[in-house]
């Protein structure tokens, strides 16, 4: 048990210093609460530094909440909860204007109107930039400045949660890997996703669901594991930068996909769900490990990071197609949260990719995930701060070390619950000895249908008595369908 001497008090506690973990926190902080930001990382060297999409909002004068929500809900694949979907739409545009109050200079016009990029799933214009394909960069740097001046936010660097603090049926705090102790009102997780967990990622390497496993061992429920986006364009046999992910804007500008035939064979605007599918195709077709982005007509002034960084890995997009292949991007499940990121524990909330809102459906909208942060961060700190104080006297427990996954775990996971699926597969997962993937492969089992993210070649049809319906899987049990409102 923890020493009270080791005991420290805040009003919150964030894990995760990424996009969601610096708004949760200057929120926080600006409504007067103690906050305690607990960054196993440097700040600005988290997964949204790498970001190189933008946020979507409907802000231009023919766009509204209602395109952007049907929009979403296509993209989804019937999988969407609308009042999720709702919430983000309607609060998009207001969290921007934060994030310009705040400081954060998106890309504009010479009258200095925002400019609106196009990317695929979207019906029109509505994604906002910073320095074209680093927005993560610049969003995550002005953020992690405004919380190291903000005095109410004490910032704890290079530490990690090691189990979630809980008593009296609800949280009462964290404890970290030193054995400290953070008594709070409510505990934010925004530790990011898991698609590191797949040998073949776009994501850094501690993208390993480790918040999900967390809150997993407190009792929250998880969901939707089974849903994890392969992003289209992630190049591929280059040495140095192998998975760097080639931004959706520059498809939005106008680059094209080629197969080895170089003929072009997809809508490069389709939602992101089948215009990976069809490069897989194409690759199991031909037998190549790639296939060619050819961007030789994009202004490389828009896009200065991704050419930067492919010229550095000798590739010239200026005269060369660019080889991609789908990779491993973006997890839609995690933590079942309600809409203020509240999970089934009180007092334990998340946020971002470790959350499951069921914004996402069954394959995310492009850009929608910055935006997500913002908005669900904002509405999580509110909600936390209105917690009382935890009654009583539970002692925090003793931290326990987390298990790491090996490259076992990471190949096993490409090989069986890649693009396509079958039941052969996936039942090897379930034997899996890293926890959270034995929980995809349940999930994945349990769904058996094909749609948006999550393809069974054996099951090769949507099944509609499955719309709307999450996989739930709650501590010690097996995966649930669930409909949520």
């Amino acid at each position: 048990m923890a020493s009270p001497s080791s005991v420290h008090r805040a009003d919150v506690a964030v894990v995760g210093a990424g996009a969601a973990g610096l708004f949760t926190a200057l929120t926080a902080a600006r409504a007067g609460a103690r906050v305690a930001l607990v960054s196993a990382t440097p700040l600005a060297r988290t997964a949204s530094y790498w970001a190189q999409g933008g946020l979507a909002a409907a802000l231009a004068a023919d766009d509204s909440p209602e395109l952007h929500l049907a929009d979403t809900e296509r993209a989804g694949r019937d999988l969407v909860r609308r009042s999720a979907a709702e919430v983000l739409c309607r609060e998009a545009p207001d969290r921007v204007a934060d994030l310009v109050e705040m400081g954060v200079r998106f890309d504009a016009d010479r009258e200095g109107r925002l400019a609106l990029g196009l990317e695929g799933g979207h019906s029109i214009r509505r994604i906002v930039h910073a320095g074209g394909s680093a927005t993560g960069r610049r969003l995550v740097r002005q953020l992690s400045a405004l919380a190291v001046e903000e005095p109410r936010i004490e910032v704890i660097e290079g530490s990690r949660a090691a189990a979630i603090w809980t008593g009296d049926g609800r949280c009462r705090g964290l404890v970290l890997e030193d054995g400290r102790a953070l008594s709070t009102r409510g505990v934010v997780l925004c530790t990011g996703g898991m698609a590191a967990l797949w040998a073949r990622t776009t994501n850094p390497p501690g993208s390993l669901g480790t918040g999900l496993l967390l809150a997993h061992r407190a009792g929250a429920a998880l969901a939707d594991l089974e849903l994890m986006q392969f992003h289209p364009t992630a190049v591929a046999g280059v040495r140095g930068r192998e998975g760097f992910l080639i931004s959706e804007a520059i498809r939005g500008e106008g680059a094209t996909l080629h197969n080895a035939d170089g003929e072009r064979f997809v809508d490069e605007l389709a939602p992101r769900d089948e215009v990976a599918r069809a490069v897989h195709a194409e690759m199991r077709r031909t037998g190549a490990s790639s296939v060619g982005l050819d961007m030789r007509h994009i202004d490389p002034a828009l896009f200065p990071n991704v050419i930067a960084a492919l010229r550095e890995a000798g590739v010239d997009p200026a005269t060369e197609l660019v080889p991609v292949a789908p990779a491993a991007h973006y997890g839609m499940g995690g933590i079942v949260t309600d809409l203020d990121g509240q999970s089934t524990v009180p007092g334990l909330f998340a946020v971002g990719e470790a959350a499951c809102t069921g914004l996402h459906g069954a394959n995310r909208l492009a850009s929608n995930s910055l935006s997500e942060c913002c908005v669900f961060g904002r509405r999580a700190a509110l909600a936390a701060l209105d917690l009382p104080e935890p009654a009583g006297d539970a002692p925090a427990p003793e931290p326990e070390p987390l298990p790491v996954p090996g490259r076992e775990t990471r190949d096993a996971l490409w090989r069986n619950a890649g693009i396509e699926r079958t039941r052969e597969d996936l039942a090897t997962l379930l034997l899996d000895p890293y926890p959270i993937a034995r929980l995809i492969g349940a999930c994945a089992l349990a769904r058996e249908e094909t749609r948006g993210a999550h393809l069974r070649r054996d099951f090769p049809e949507r099944d509609p008595a499955l719309d709307h319906r999450h996989a739930v899987v709650e501590p010690g049990r097996r995966p649930a369908f669930a409909e949520w409102a």
